[in-house]
């Protein structure tokens, strides 16, 4: 499927309250930042949000034997997303936490949705999660999409993305094998459909 093709099911979605919430969901490393980049360049009227804010702190997951496990469901805000999507139809300005990879730490208040976005495109690995609290999202979303990637290409990418971040090769491979592959498992196991499937590797 070719990018004008998502593009032309995306602008297919009416509008409620003056705004479409476009769900992108996927694995670690699938594609889904590039993707919903891509879409929004497209349109003027859309804007992206990261769900990559909520993560928790790193010393509040070190307290809880989770820091190792950073990525995993657990490991994010997952009520507080669910409370920041409840009022993705608000008409105001809407700030939310994003997260700086370069410190591996949230930037608290780090984005501003405006309140002038019709096309609103939400990124993130558990979107579309069959579990409680992320299974409440599905009441936000005018349209889902998830990414499917084969493991084998998202171990390669997600290697890659270690050793681009100062880790070296077996250090890479660790982090991605004994994390960030059972999380891009789970995706894949535990997501409900979405509206659109398609190939992460098109893009």
């Amino acid at each position: 499927m070719k990018l004008v093709d998502v593009l032309s099911r995306i602008d297919a979605v009416p509008l409620r309250n003056g705004r479409r919430v476009i769900a992108i969901a996927g694995a670690p490393a699938s594609g889904k930042s590039t993707l919903a980049a891509q879409l929004a360049a497209h349109r003027e009227d859309a804007f992206v949000v990261p769900m990559d804010g909520f993560h928790k702190d790193n010393a509040n997951l070190q307290a809880a034997g989770l820091l190792d496990r950073k990525g995993a469901p657990e490991t994010f805000d997952a009520e507080g997303f669910v409370a920041f999507a409840r009022g993705l139809r608000k008409p105001r300005d809407l700030r939310y936490p994003t997260f700086d990879r370069a410190t591996d730490s949230v930037v608290i208040n780090g984005g501003v949705l405006p309140c002038d976005a019709r096309t609103v495109l939400v990124e993130g690995n558990y979107l579309l999660l069959d579990a409680l609290p992320w299974s409440d999202l599905s009441d936000f979303w005018d349209f889902t999409l998830l990414l499917d990637v084969p493991i084998d290409v998202l171990a390669t990418r997600l290697v890659t993305r270690w050793r681009n971040y100062g880790f070296d090769p077996d250090a890479a491979r660790t982090r991605a094998m004994q994390n960030d592959i059972p999380n891009a498992r789970l995706v894949r196991s535990s997501s409900v459909q979405a509206n659109l499937t398609v190939a992460g590797t098109e893009f």
